[in-house]
């Protein structure tokens, strides 16, 4: 085990943590030290900022070919659960979504890997949403979903981004990441993309000038050391293209999933997660607390481990509630706020590229 002092010298410093590093600082017994240099980093990047956004998820289907055990949101499309929506399902939202939600800056889709529908299909529905929203940022489409395409339409993962892209998409969210490990993917995700396919989609997203996020899923079948390769990977891929935004880690929820014996980590275990991405991830701007998995309590906390962003408004989310997460489906910017600001720090409401927005007395720092 390397020396810890000079460890957190390093993190503390902002120099650059190896994989040793790293490992030291995650058994360190003391976490609020390690919480200490994490927030010393976090305000090198961003100051005494903490940013939010107005958005809304849509999720199209849970009608899935992938069958991962870890997903407790997809099924067959005879389970009596099972939806897909249309165009006009989308037009309705879009409609309700413009009636109820103001100062709408991101709609953030993603879905299951639908056996029938047609790459066609998801062109149309870019086209739509920017069609009925033009000036609303649209993240879509995990690494994940554009292997899919590929797969159903003969073309290249580079061929899907540019056509998605010359439909209106603007960026990718990071999911489907889970542990960048191909035999932890044989487990939880065996027949969606491989640890490679991700990473290829990222870096072609990223030259065609789709920016993107990064994620990790954590909490199941994997290993501390993997944990921490996953991270460098995505800390080399960020000195190579540039193009990732933000960072999420994601508890696993085992409610519901075919690995429902396993328990949820514990508070102790998410927050040092937090703070171990901050430090590793020298090279990423922005680390989010995603508070629909964390529950608002610890979001708020994360703020205290390095967190810079957390999230959206959200409106409506499926996904991480099939697995059990007791968090509402949304929240108003009021509370973001007063969350934000009870912790000391500055609320910012911010775009997708983190400029902001806004013009709230007290709230937004132009």
């Amino acid at each position: 085990m390397k020396n810890t002092e000079s460890v957190m010298d390093k993190a503390k410093n902002g120099r650059r943590l190896s994989f040793e590093d790293a490992l030291a600082l995650y058994h360190h017994e003391d976490l609020l030290e390690v919480a200490e240099a994490a927030r010393m980093a976090k305000e090198r990047k961003s100051g005494n900022r903490v940013f939010y956004n107005v958005n809304r998820h849509l999720n199209l289907s849970n009608i899935c070919a992938a069958g991962c055990p870890l997903c407790a949101f997809a099924c067959g499309k005879n389970d009596e659960t099972a939806y897909a929506m249309d165009i006009e399902d989308v037009d309705e939202l879009l409609t309700e979504t413009m009636l109820n939600v103001t100062g709408l800056t991101e709609m953030h889709m993603v879905s299951s890997l639908h056996p029938e529908k047609p790459f066609s299909f998801y062109e149309e529905v870019i086209r739509q949403i920017k069609r009925r929203m033009p000036d609303v940022h649209l993240k879509a489409f995990t690494p994940v979903e554009i292997v899919h395409f590929s797969s159903i339409s003969g073309l290249t993962i580079r061929e899907v981004l540019a056509r998605l892209k010359y439909a209106g998409l603007d960026s990718l969210p990071g999911g489907g990441a889970e542990i960048l490990d191909d035999e932890i993917r044989k487990i939880i995700c065996p027949h969606k993309a491989t640890s490679q396919e991700w990473i290829e989609v990222m870096e072609t997203a990223h030259s065609l000038g789709l920016p993107t996020n990064a994620t990790m899923l954590y909490g199941h079948v994997e290993t501390i050391e993997q944990r921490i390769r996953h991270l460098i990977t995505l800390r080399e891929i960020q000195d190579r293209t540039g193009g990732f935004q933000a960072f999420v880690s994601f508890p696993f929820h085992p409610e519901n999933t075919a690995l429902s014996h396993l328990k949820r980590v514990s508070a102790w275990e998410d927050m040092k997660m937090i703070a171990l991405a901050r430090l590793v991830l020298d090279n990423f701007d922005h680390i989010k607390a995603f508070w629909m998995m964390l529950t608002l309590p610890l979001a708020q906390l994360s703020l205290a481990f390095g967190v810079d962003d957390l999230d959206g408004t959200v409106q409506e989310e499926r996904i991480i509630h099939a697995a059990g997460a007791k968090t509402g489906s949304g929240i108003g910017k009021a509370e973001l706020v007063a969350l934000i600001q009870e912790t000391g720090y500055q609320p910012v409401e911010r775009d997708t590229f983190y400029q902001p927005v806004g013009c709230e007395d007290g709230v937004v720092e132009k």
